[in-house]
């Protein structure tokens, strides 16, 4: 068992399922959680953005098997 990072995604309040995510350190799984939320187009302010359109991105540490899959050490 080793100590990791989720990569969590919400669309508005929803999570988004699929296939976890897990990083073996902050600084890349907080990358990615950058890169996801970025957005582009003349929305003038966030605020513009449909609330079930807004993205959020975050990183939870958790404790799971070295052999999960979807376990990434960069």
């Amino acid at each position: 068992m080793i100590h990791a990072f989720l990569l969590v995604f919400l669309l508005g309040d929803v999570q988004q399922g699929g296939q976890p995510m897990y990083f073996r350190g902050i600084e890349t799984c907080n990358w990615y959680a950058s890169k996801l939320v970025k957005r582009y187009g003349n929305y003038g302010s966030s605020y513009l953005v449909p609330k079930e359109h807004r993205a959020t991105a975050y990183c939870k540490p958790v404790y799971i098997n070295s052999n999960t899959k979807g376990l990434y050490d960069h």
